[in-house]
């Protein structure tokens, strides 16, 4: 059965820092409830990293599967030998570089942090966010928070605090509202586990950005089955995705919009509604269409912030189908066109 809790919502005064209502929520996390909090990605479902029981609300609010580890957010730098043990040197430095900000290391696990929180796995998630309000929260629970996205599992990541209520309202004691989240993507996650330095889901940190400082990094995409046991979050096959069903473009540009031109026109020949996603460019190749459009700006880092709200817009309008275009894999473009992909379930057309 789903956690059920009366959701309270809580304006956070960006000025003052709201501290009662941090207060508040410290002590809902220390007592095993759940806390939705802003980070600097997606808004985080979090709860007592210590606390067993209270991880499994988090897996019973969002009806996650047990075999989708989730992320442990601390305040500060020391904090992480309270939740992993043999930590290398490089990790002390990515710290350093990267921290706070939107980059997980995989780690190998302190026995103080339960199973349920890395799927039974020897390693665990950990960051720093670089958000106010979430880093307030850390320091004022006094506790380690683990804490995926603050959405019903499989569903787009939430950016604001009302796509937090529209999936877990009745699920959540508290729900900290701090406005739109800036990056709009998940933390991007490498393995420091095995002998050479592994991307495991691209995320607000470039894979150019650590390539700079770990040259031999390897990035190899993978889509996991549901029953298999997932190395990090973000990693299974279906993720972020809407009611619609999706479909992603890729090939040069014209010939990539003239294929979604015509298949939107055969989809609405047969009656279904089509939602497009774009780019503020291509909405002109559309017009003759009586179709849904939500557009994604004309940069990377508008397309991260507005893409998941995008995505939900779509399912609001009772769009059938959703056709968009892959962007290029740099920069952000690698994390928008990983979840692109994971919430088209793979179906990625290349036009030749």
């Amino acid at each position: 059965m789903p956690y059920v809790a009366d959701t309270f919502i809580a304006q956070i005064d960006t000025d003052s820092g709201s501290p009662e209502t941090i207060a508040l929520a410290g002590d809902i996390i220390r007592q095993g409830g759940l806390v939705a909090f802003p980070t600097e990605t997606v808004y985080g479902l979090g709860a007592n990293a210590f606390d067993e029981a209270a991880i499994n609300r988090i897996f019973e609010a969002k009806q996650r599967p047990a075999n989708d580890p989730i992320i442990v957010h601390i305040a500060i730098p020391e904090n992480i030998f309270a939740v992993a043990r043999d930590v290398p040197d490089v990790a002390a430095t990515l710290a350093q570089i990267f921290w706070p900000g939107p980059l997980t290391l995989i780690l190998k696990k302190n026995d103080a942090i339960p199973g349920n929180v890395t799927a039974n796995r020897d390693t665990v998630a950990v960051r720093i966010p670089n958000h106010p309000v979430a880093l307030s929260l850390l320091r004022t629970a006094g506790v380690p928070i683990g804490a995926p996205s603050a959405n019903r599992f499989s569903r787009p990541s939430p950016t604001r605090a009302e796509h937090v209520l529209n999936d877990l309202a009745g699920s959540v004691d508290v729900v900290l509202d701090s406005g739109n989240t800036p990056i709009g993507v998940e933390s991007t996650i490498i393995d420091l586990t095995s002998p050479r330095p592994r991307l495991l889901r691209p995320g607000g940190t470039s894979l150019e950005a650590l390539r700079e400082h770990l040259p031999d990094i390897d990035y190899q995409p993978q889509y996991i089955a549901d029953n298999q046991s997932a190395p990090a979050p973000g990693s299974l096959l279906k993720h972020y995705a809407p009611q619609a069903a999706v479909t992603l473009y890729e090939g040069e540009r014209r010939a990539t919009i003239a294929r979604m031109h015509e298949v939107a026109s055969e989809q609405i020949a047969k009656g279904q509604k089509v939602g497009l996603l774009l780019s503020d460019a291509d909405i002109g190749h559309f017009e003759d269409l009586h179709v849904e459009i939500a557009t994604l700006g004309d940069s990377e880092s508008t397309s991260a912030a507005r893409l998941y709200q995008a995505l939900r817009e779509l399912d609001t309008t009772g769009a059938d189908v959703i056709l968009a275009r892959a962007p290029r894999s740099t920069g952000l473009g690698l994390a928008i066109r990983d979840r692109l992909i994971r919430a088209a379930e793979g179906r990625l057309v290349t036009v030749e």
